[in-house]
């Protein structure tokens, strides 16, 4: 006999540590096969809502970022992606984007879709995928913070030029849940109502479940942001989602009762996993924060646990203890007998 479907579904941020035999000899086979055995992870642990690792975005020339941003940014058309000298010395001294050391490119030109092709990508994992899927992509506010910007007339202007494109290319794509990541705006909150009106033109193209991710950054296992959640409490409101999916446990505990003020209709996904630390999580650890989150906010407010960002960071072996140490959490928490 199984257990009724949980009340808390698991779901991890989006990357997966790349597996060294596809760095070495990268290929569409080879990277398909990775994304099934990644996918297949997922599932035998009994994650609910699976996703494609985001291998298909690696690249060993630029390891700052995994990807996340050079991925959407170099096959767009009105993006130089050739700075020049003097334009890579004025990148290094603008303040927040010390954790780079090249800009990903340069806005001289009206931004468009050029060779982007995310509905492919989604295709690729979802074939492989037996669970429901998330597919993930960079949200606009990131994306034109890093670039430099010699077309548009500020940043925001900038930011919503890449929303039109990113919005029309999820509209394309075919996943349970599409959930765009912004991992630069929490050090910089006072830029909310501009990140949320590019973020919302996304979010409103998705044609089934919109999700965000927010975090203080993860680049060498170190956030790079500085802030607190109550900083965002308006933008998190303005947000046309169904739910967001934070970075919590390398957060102070004390912190989660800022989300009693979350609209009531907006899903919390609580991360209960700290991407930041090589030590595996006991379930019964993950099913005492859930406790102690349950007790601030309410029993019923917890929609997913996750962990605080993406694994890019750890080895292989960690990450799937911590995947199956989720699970286990939810399980434990929920008092349910596991079907695996």
């Amino acid at each position: 006999m199984t257990s009724p479907a949980p009340s808390i579904k698991t779901t991890i941020v989006g990357s997966y540590p790349v597996p060294a035999w596809l760095v070495a000899l990268p290929s569409e086979t080879a990277l398909i096969d990775a994304t099934r055995t990644i996918i297949a992870t997922q599932e035998a642990a009994g994650i609910d809502v699976v996703c494609d690792g985001e291998l298909y975005r690696f690249d060993v020339s630029h390891p700052e970022t995994n990807g996340m941003i050079e991925y959407f940014t170099q096959p767009m058309a009105g993006i130089r992606n050739d700075a020049t000298f003097d334009e890579v010395i004025a990148y290094r001294k603008e303040k927040g984007m010390a954790f780079r050391a090249r800009p990903p490119g340069v806005v001289d030109g009206e931004i468009s879709h050029g060779t982007l092709d995310l509905p492919y990508a989604a295709m690729r994992a979802r074939r492989l995928a037996t669970r429901p899927m998330k597919f993930t992509l960079t949200g606009p506010h990131m994306l034109a913070k890093t670039l430099i910007n010699t077309h548009y007339g500020d940043v925001a202007e900038l930011a919503m030029a890449i929303a039109g494109v990113l919005a029309e290319q999820v509209s394309h794509i075919n996943a349970e849940i599409i959930q765009i990541d912004e991992a630069n705006l929490p050090g910089h909150p006072t830029e909310w109502e501009w990140a949320a009106a590019a973020i919302n033109k996304v979010l409103d193209a998705v044609k089934t479940t919109p999700a965000v991710h927010l975090c203080f950054g993860n680049y060498g296992g170190q956030s790079v942001q500085k802030g607190t959640w109550a900083q965002l409490i308006e933008y998190l409101n303005a947000l046309h989602v169904d739910h967001i999916v934070m970075e919590n446990a390398h957060r102070p505990i004390e912190e989660l009762a800022v989300f009693t003020d979350l609209r009531p209709d907006i899903g919390l996904g609580l991360g209960v996993v700290d991407i930041k630390k090589n030590e595996v999580e006991s379930a019964s650890g993950i099913a005492k924060s859930l406790e102690r989150a349950s007790e601030i906010l309410g029993p019923d407010r917890i929609s997913y646990i996750n962990p605080d960002c993406g694994f890019w960071m750890l080895p292989r072996s960690v990450a799937d203890a911590k995947i199956a140490a989720l699970v286990a959490g939810r399980d434990l928490f929920e008092g349910r007998t596991s079907a695996r």
